[in-house]
């Protein structure tokens, strides 16, 4: 019965700390005489969000960050999943490589947003290549850290009954570095929304990233935080997606083992 009753009073608790965040935001200000501008009450923000929806084409916008987020999160994690296992697998390759990638890796992601722009112009690519820049290293480290930290003697098993490389690496290598590969997923499913954004408010005409711009530029405080609360939105879906995905590759490991990876 305590097994039962523990997610829902875990649920309660979770709730409540909600409702007191809310009433914090709704009465907070002003019980500290804080200004509107610098933090609007709940009201004012939900007053605002229904005016942006019909007038500022709140969902259209948010349509296309969603957009560059899902396609620059499957680009970066295939490029950064196969770079991975390619350099797992061979030492020399990734001898060869690593100097190049660890320098990519150093430098600052978001000061090549300037440098796509120029390059591609105010289009949906910049902000997608951001994404698929970010995302790209979570993964890459995670699947080739699983891929050095592989148990030898299982590969020795596997070679012993005569399988090839490309078997080894099917029945071994692969599936035991599943776990970490969805690590490196969950993490990148939320540092490819940073990455849109990023590329949106450097150089954007439409998206979620241009809004906030646009909003910040009218002094719209109650606005910027429509748009922060729809990226939040994005973002939660994103992640919970990657984990509801996990569970159905990974079902056949205990959920406690899945958390630790």
């Amino acid at each position: 019965m305590s097994d039962d009753a523990s997610p829902l009073v875990t649920a309660a608790w979770s709730f409540g700390v909600l409702v007191v965040f809310l009433l914090l935001w709704q009465y907070g200000p002003g019980w500290i005489g804080m200004p509107e501008f610098v933090l609007p009450p709940l009201t004012r923000v939900a007053e605002e969000a229904v005016r942006i929806w019909h007038t500022e084409r709140l969902l259209w916008h948010a349509g296309i960050t969603a957009l560059e987020v899902v396609i620059g999160f499957v680009l970066g994690s295939a490029m950064g999943a196969l770079i991975g296992y390619a350099l797992g697998v061979s030492p020399r390759v990734e001898a060869i490589l690593s100097p190049y990638l660890l320098a990519l890796q150093i430098a600052p992601k978001v000061a090549f947003a300037p440098l796509f722009v120029m390059w591609l112009g105010y289009t949906i690519y910049p902000k997608i290549l951001v994404a698929v820049l970010i995302v790209f290293f979570p993964v890459l480290i995670n699947v080739l850290s699983a891929m050095r930290a592989m148990d030898s003697d299982m590969i020795n098993l596997a070679r012993s009954f005569s399988a090839t490389r490309m078997q080894v690496f099917r029945m071994v290598e692969y599936p035991t570095t599943l776990p970490s590969l969805f690590s490196g997923l969950r993490i990148a499913s939320t540092l490819a929304v940073i990455g849109v954004v990023v590329g949106e408010l450097v150089g954007g005409n439409m998206g979620l990233g241009f809004m906030l711009v646009f909003f910040e530029g009218q002094g719209n405080t109650a606005a910027v935080f429509v748009v922060i609360g729809a990226l939040t939105v994005i973002g939660i879906i994103a992640y919970y997606a990657v984990v509801l995905a996990e569970r159905k590759v990974l079902h056949y490991l205990p959920s406690a083992q899945r958390r630790m990876n």
